[in-house]
């Protein structure tokens, strides 16, 4: 949960409080779970709707930091050489995932990283079910692009 947060207001002491803001939320409305979905489903729904919305809310404040998050891969000696490519590449992708603009962003982590389907993304963002598979496929050309340059 924190990880999702995370991606989206692309800072981790305020993905913390996003994440802990949506997990109160979710348990003193713990009444209104019906059990259509699986628990885990329900609250991440929550977490992912509470991240969007304060990112939202701090871009209109103009609060949002300009600096982009650069995560480092940590060097471990007992993690195969194969394993730290890999980790190193895909550690790349998303600090390049945080060069691309909001809504890019925003719906490749939910389509790629999340596992939501263009119909419960189009839900999310308030956008149509066309739009949000242009959004992705727009999305992943400029992460192509990106990723060439860097």
């Amino acid at each position: 949960m924190y990880n999702t947060a995370n991606r989206i207001v692309k800072n981790p002491a305020e993905a913390e409080d996003v994440m802990q803001d949506a997990f109160l939320n979710a348990f003193t409305k713990l009444n209104t779970y019906k059990g259509e979905v699986a628990f885990g489903a329900w609250l991440k729904r929550i977490v992912i709707n509470k991240s969007i919305y304060y990112y939202r809310a701090q871009k209109k404040k103009n609060e949002v930091g300009l600096d982009d998050y650069l995560y480092k891969v940590e060097d471990n000696d007992e993690i195969s050489e194969d394993h730290g490519r890999s980790e190193q590449l895909a550690q790349k992708v998303m600090d390049t995932m945080n060069l691309l603009k909001d809504n890019y962003r925003i719906s490749l982590t939910l389509h790629l990283i999340e596992g939501y389907d263009y119909e419960e993304i189009s839900g999310i963002m308030n956008i149509s079910y066309a739009n949000c598979r242009t959004t992705i496929s727009r999305a992943k050309e400029s992460l192509r692009k990106k990723m060439k340059q860097v």
